[in-house]
């Protein structure tokens, strides 16, 4: 039976119409905070409390109150020399990110069914498959006798191997190559909300096609590409995994300088200081986001900015003749090309720049695959010889299964917590009428907000003192506070748009809240439920960040054994790790997308 027939019954008289039940007005004053409190209290106990302590360790001195760490932190001028490297390696990274994701998110937006999922697979599947794989495939692809150095000495083209690894160019590579996915997929839940009519109605009054993308496309897509250009810049800004392995001295991040001082120096007040340094750059960012754009265009929706105010201005005028500028050059352009469909979004240029980009996203991780199956010892391209060795020595190694074990039982625990736990939030901001919506959903987002590795550090100064380092009740719990925005923003998204009329036929029919929820609401939602907790687990299962200080001794994650193991000696041992979590996140998304379709195929009918 269609929805539609669920919404008009065919006869008043023969089904009665049962108004929506009336409940007390203080249950409908309780159900937002019950609604709420699950999420309230895991970021209280969980991010304000761990990170206010380590802020706090920043101004507490043995006599009481001290500002001595941060003329210590200005005093030097290394420390605001490394924090002009942080800020210039993201704003590197976040311009080529935004600039490079573009066209796939362009690409994306205008393609239908298969072609969409096939293209929107090989996405998902290079955001899904580990940092450290991506990275330890760069390793491989740049070293000295790496696959790019061999392949330009066989063709004559350099007698001795270039140095292309350890400096700053590898680390932009390698950041755009890690965060380019996640621009792609942010500025895509904008673009795909944009009224297709518009340009098409540009091109009928005569505009050229440069200047219909560039004077009405771009400037609605503009949302998306603030909001992936602010989730690539905080999540670059407290990134240290590629600067490490890629980076030479002079390509440190604020976030190495942490781990040094708590790792190793055992400062808890400078490394608060330096906390507190980065976590102010971050603010002013969000900041000025909030203010241009508005948060709510990270969780999909339309931004909170005020015509009223942004109209005029030489910002304005200025912006709009750099947009009829570029529209005119786009078209002379087009000119000198035959019958270019570019307006159309399906020109042979942009498909060409698309399938060239999914070979930058996807050919690093397929590397692994053939190294892994290496009978040599090291890792030498081409591959000599066929052996599973390597794969025998993880499954007779204890650690390698154990690790694996423990993320497994970690990422189900958290996926399912961010779940519960999100999910009656994602409602309350989408359907609830409460107040402060904005205000909930910037509490919600903070985790996105700080820098992982000023929560990890806080995390572990608050386990410490309550005796949860190493187990995995802690590490699930604080994987869930990592994983749960992801929850909110991807249940807001589906519940957006979801045709509430279902809920009101169900009411008229004489359903219950509760049975309304657990037979038509959630039935349909099934997919979007799905989705949020496979990408909590993938969170969870990938996150090293918290592992490197809570995990624990020898039995850890397999995120930090990676880490370990990479960071002491390069084996094929590591490709061999590699290769398996990338077929495992291969198959999860397709697993993910059989059931998405499923839930599609069968969902109207149990609603019905």
């Amino acid at each position: 039976m269609s929805a539609s027939a669920v919404v008009r019954p065919s006869s008043p008289s023969s089904s009665p119409v049962h108004p929506a039940p009336r409940r007390p007005r203080w249950r409908g004053r309780l159900r937002p905070v019950l609604m709420a409190a699950p999420i309230v209290i895991l970021l209280m106990v969980m991010l304000v409390y761990p990170v206010g302590q380590l802020l706090l360790l920043s101004i507490r001195g043995e006599a009481g109150f001290t500002l001595a760490e941060y003329q210590r932190l200005f005093a030097s001028s290394v420390y605001v020399e490394v924090l002009l490297i942080t800020l210039k390696v993201s704003l590197y990274t976040t311009f080529f990110a935004v600039l490079t994701g573009y066209p796939i998110a362009y690409r994306l937006s205008t393609l239908t069914g298969a072609r969409k999922q096939r293209l929107l697979f090989w996405v998902l599947l290079s955001f899904w498959t580990s940092f450290l794989v991506r990275t330890f495939a760069w390793v491989v692809l740049l070293g000295r006798n790496g696959v790019v150095n061999r392949t330009l000495m066989d063709l004559g083209i350099i007698d001795a191997p270039l140095s292309l690894l350890y400096n700053f160019p590898s680390v932009i590579v390698g950041m755009v190559h890690a965060l380019m996915p996640l621009a792609v997929l942010t500025m895509l839940s904008v673009m795909e909300n944009i009224d297709r009519r518009l340009p098409s109605a540009a091109s009928t009054l005569g505009a050229r096609p440069g200047t219909v993308f560039w004077r009405v496309y771009f400037p609605l897509s503009l949302p998306g590409v603030a909001a992936g250009a602010l989730m690539v810049f905080v999540t670059s800004i407290g990134f240290f995994i590629t600067p490490t392995l890629l980076g030479g001295r002079h390509e440190t991040m604020i976030t190495q300088l942490i781990i040094d001082q708590v790792m190793q120096a055992l400062n808890w007040g400078f490394a608060g200081a330096i906390s507190v340094l980065l976590l102010a750059v971050v603010l002013v960012v969000f900041f000025i986001y909030d203010r241009m754009v508005g948060l709510s265009t990270m969780a999909g929706g339309a931004g909170d900015s005020k015509p009223g105010k942004r109209r005029g201005g030489w910002t304005r005028v200025l912006g709009e003749h750099v947009l009829a500028a570029l529209g005119n050059v786009t078209d002379l352009l087009l000119r000198a090309l035959p019958r270019s469909r570019s307006a159309q979004g399906d020109g042979l240029g942009l498909r060409v720049v698309v399938f060239l980009l999914i070979v930058f996203l996807a050919a690093p991780a397929m590397l692994m695959i053939p190294i892994s199956f290496d009978s040599a010892s090291g890792l030498t391209w081409p591959p000599k010889g066929f052996s599973l060795q390597w794969y025998q020595m993880i499954w007779d190694s204890p650690l390698w299964m154990q690790a694996i074990t423990r993320s497994m039982l970690v990422g189900i625990g958290a996926g399912v917590l961010s779940m519960l736990i999100g999910t009656p939030a994602a409602f309350l901001l989408v359907r609830g009428g409460m107040r402060g919506k904005a205000g909930m959903l910037a509490f919600v987002l903070a985790p996105i907000v700080v820098p992982r590795m000023i929560l990890a550090v806080g995390v572990f100064y608050f386990f410490a003192k309550i005796g949860l380092v190493g187990s995995s009740i802690g590490l699930t719990i604080a994987h869930t506070v990592v994983a749960v925005p992801y929850v909110v923003i991807t249940m807001m998204a589906v519940l957006r748009n979801y045709d509430t009329r279902l809920d009101l036929a169900a009411y008229s029919l004489g359903a219950r809240p509760w049975a309304t929820l657990r037979r038509v609401t959630f039935p349909i939602l099934g997919a979007g439920l799905l989705s949020s907790f496979l990408f909590a687990f993938a969170t969870s299962f990938d996150e090293l960040t918290i592992a490197l200080f809570s995990s624990g001794g020898l039995s850890t994650t397999l995120p930090k054994q990676f880490w370990d193991e990479i960071t002491m000696q390069i084996s094929p041992v590591i490709a061999a790790v590699s290769t398996c979590l990338f077929l495992f996140i291969a198959a999860l998304i397709w697993v993910a997308e059989r059931l998405r379709r499923r839930s599609l195929t069968t969902a109207p009918a149990e609603a019905a």
